[in-house]
């Protein structure tokens, strides 16, 4: 387990944030350029909801009066040879991101930070959700007799934010419905962290 002060962590998990952003637009980009509308909406929205992320956490180092750094990102990830990789990539991306959060949330907690421990909680419970939604995806992608199909699961079940808030079915309800402020944004749910609506 790292020894890591949470505030430290914390400001790593920004420059995070705005990198898994980044490459949910590379991959949005690439089934944009594939002629799949309905997943490259879906990977541009979430794209937005990890820059919220980050906003977030910018906004709540900034309330504690912790001075801060946005780090910079190193390149990603562009070209694709099947529609299968993407998806195996995002979802890595959420494992990872998770287990960075429940780091988070432990060194806040061994540091008797209440309020770090507090923050942290909406970021676990969000990223449930996350790997839950990817996974469904991804499943979809493998049991699917071609790309249209996913299309049409997208269309119908509405994953993650791809079809805004209210209520979803199983296949899509794993975002949208976290009871905080909307965002203004395409309908996502994340809270209102800085700056308003993209």
């Amino acid at each position: 387990m790292s020894t890591e002060k949470f505030n430290d962590l914390l400001a790593k998990q920004v420059g995070i944030e705005f990198a898994a952003s980044q490459q949910y637009i590379a991959v949005a980009a690439w089934f944009d350029g594939q002629d799949l509308p309905r997943l490259a909406k879906h990977f541009y929205r979430q794209s937005l909801e990890e820059r919220n992320h980050a906003m977030m956490m910018v906004r709540y180092i900034l309330d504690r009066g912790i001075k801060i750094s946005i780090p910079g990102i190193d390149p990603v990830r562009n070209d694709f040879t099947s529609a299968e990789e993407p998806l195996v990539l995002a979802l890595a991306q959420e494992v990872d991101v998770t287990e960075r959060i429940k780091e988070l949330f432990a060194a806040a907690r061994a540091e008797n930070d209440a309020l770090g421990e507090q923050f942290m909680l909406w970021f676990l419970k969000e990223q449930v959700e996350e790997v839950a939604s990817m996974s469904t995806l991804l499943n979809v992608a493998r049991r699917a007799d071609n790309l249209f199909d996913v299309e049409m699961f997208l269309a119908r079940e509405r994953v993650g934010d791809a079809g805004g808030g209210g209520g979803h079915g199983h296949g899509g309800g794993h975002h949208g419905h976290h009871g905080h402020g909307g965002h203004g944004g395409g309908g996502s749910s994340t809270p209102d962290a800085a700056g308003g609506a993209l």
